[in-house]
């Protein structure tokens, strides 16, 4: 996987920061994208009466984001010679594990070290004025900025550079992410 990882693009940060817009303006734009795990798991979890929900067994979510994120890597390499943007990866899982204050298991370090991206991770930064709640997304704005710094913390520990995205419309964030990327 390392000859991959450079065709691999990370977009994490707290919720509500306007990843998952980017995500889907990348997406338009013809680049490979990827899906959201925390969103999906929820929904799919909600919709069968499952118990793998962060309200009510976060551990079992998180290894449910785990698997997800793995799967959305396996995914990308058939993606041949292309860049891919991620809506967060691997290494998120670990910073929702540290946030929840749940122990990190050595599968989970195991898979951060083997399923690796771009050394170039773009973060969108805590943005009050988009944030918003809701039937998925019940985190409180407080809980956004610590999940903010703690995926930042993670991302670094791993050997990531953080590259903030600007607080700017989507088509700005576009235009800076294929500039950084060198895909403009």
């Amino acid at each position: 996987m390392q000859n991959d990882s450079d065709r691999f693009f990370v977009l994490t940060g707290g919720p509500g920061s306007g990843k998952t817009t980017l995500i889907q303006a990348l997406g338009h734009a013809g680049f490979a994208t990827s899906v959201e795990a925390g969103r999906g798991i929820i929904r799919d979890q909600s919709a069968i009466g499952g118990p793998a929900l962060p309200w009510h067994d976060r551990a079992l979510f998180a290894e449910l984001m785990l698997s997800w994120e793995m799967r959305s890597c396996q995914i990308a390499l058939e993606q041949t010679g292309r860049p891919v943007f991620f809506d967060r990866g691997v290494p998120d899982t670990l910073g929702y594990l540290r946030l929840s204050g749940l122990p990190i298991p050595e599968h989970a370090h195991a898979a951060a070290e083997r399923f690796r991206y771009h050394r170039r991770v773009f973060v969108a930064p805590l943005w009050p004025e988009i944030f918003a709640q809701d039937k998925e997304r019940r985190q409180t704005l407080d809980e956004a900025e610590r999940t903010h710094h703690a995926l930042v913390g993670v991302y670094t520990e791993l050997g990531y550079e953080m590259v903030p995205l600007p607080l700017a419309p989507v088509e700005a964030r576009l235009r800076f992410v294929l500039a950084e990327t060198g895909l403009a």
